[in-house]
């Protein structure tokens, strides 16, 4: 059995995103083939999840100045917490699936801030005198992502996803990417057909 944490990227339902489309298909066909494992769906646009601001970067700084979590703001204490949820969640989970569109050849900024709640030192980094060293090395890793045009992967969104999961230790990684519907409409049902039949495929073996 493995808890498997799917990060919803997309506002849209299946109906309405390719992105959300594949993603069910993935769903259907790990649970089909995986009934054994525990899935906790994180729908990033329905969730709050709190950014890096003023707030936040105030308090680590307090506690990392010897304050007690307790001497923090209540506002402090509560986005503090909640950052650390998601932390710990990621950190319970042996399976990742991530799903998002590419916006302005970038990931949406509800990934951004769900990214930085993962990419904590001390938790899945560690500084060293080399340098860096990611600490997740028991999790695999599955990235969806649609866009109108063709980028084979190359785009910015995908080279950032991928990078931070390996900079965090995740190298069992695979992708399903979607592309080219905009670009090219009349290919649209293929595309759409090439992805569903990648992702299955990939259920089976994740």
């Amino acid at each position: 059995m493995a808890n498997v944490l799917v990060v919803n990227a997309h506002p849209l339902s299946a109906e309405d995103s390719q992105t959300v489309t594949v993603l069910d298909t993935f769903i259907e066909a790990h649970q089909a083939s995986h009934p054994e494992d525990v899935f906790t769906m994180l729908d990033l646009y329905y969730t709050d999840i709190p950014e890096i601001d003023g707030d936040l970067l105030s308090a680590w700084k307090s506690l990392q100045q010897g304050t007690e979590f307790t001497e923090l703001s209540n506002l402090q204490q509560e986005k503090v917490r909640i950052f650390n949820e998601f932390t710990d969640q990621f950190l319970g989970s042996e399976k990742i699936v991530i799903a998002n569109a590419l916006w302005n050849l970038n990931i949406p900024t509800k990934l951004k801030a769900w990214f930085d709640t993962i990419n904590v030192a001390g938790k899945t980094f560690r500084y060293t005198a080399e340098g860096p060293v990611g600490l997740v090395t028991d999790k695999k890793a599955i990235h969806i992502q649609s866009s109108g045009g063709t980028y084979n992967g190359q785009d910015f969104s995908a080279q950032y996803v991928k990078g931070i999961l390996n900079f965090i230790g995740i190298t069992d990684f695979d992708s399903i990417y979607i592309e080219g519907a905009d670009y090219d409409p009349a290919r649209a049902p293929e595309i759409m057909e090439a992805a569903k039949e990648k992702a299955k495929s990939l259920a089976a073996q994740f």
